[in-house]
């Protein structure tokens, strides 16, 4: 077996959103971009497929049509090391797109997303089971999630 990759289905927007995902995680390249047919009068034909790495991991973008759109069943998680990464990628990827709760969000190309502190399980699943408790409460009140409040509720009494 030659290892499991991402294949993801747009309507159009395949390139644009591999160039938008490509420019957001570091060790991320375009690696290829098939097209449905010839260039025809110097316009380019339609893009089909991109291959593409998002921080070393393949991807594949099909333009395959609007049989089919993405629902937050599926999501990507981020995993973040403090609140400047949280914070950087929150805004990238919910740029044009909308934020949801507990850390969750749907870019413009319809692509769930989970931008999250390494640190939440620490407060989440931590082993004071009353600031876990906590911890969780002030989670579910959050779209972006804030490491320093997340402390702040595991640490009070």
């Amino acid at each position: 077996m030659n290892g499991i990759s991402t294949f993801l289905w747009f309507d159009g927007a395949a390139e644009e959103a591999a160039d938008h995902y490509v420019s957001i995680f570091p060790n991320s390249s375009i690696d290829s971009v098939s097209r449905q047919g010839a260039e025809a009068d110097g316009v380019p034909a339609p893009v089909l497929m991109v291959s593409f790495q998002l921080d070393g991991r393949p991807f594949t973008a099909l333009n395959g049509g609007p049989m089919f759109s993405f629902t937050p069943a599926i999501s990507f998680v981020v995993s973040c090391e403090g609140q400047a990464e949280v914070d950087e990628y929150w805004s990238r990827l919910s740029e044009g797109g909308s934020e949801g709760q507990c850390g969750w969000l749907t870019d413009r190309f319809g692509v769930s997303w989970q931008v999250v502190p390494s640190a939440l399980g620490t407060f989440i699943g931590g082993a004071d089971t009353a600031g876990a408790a906590r911890a969780m409460q002030a989670m579910l009140g959050m779209r972006k999630l804030v490491i320093e409040d997340l402390a702040k509720a595991y640490h009070d009494n």
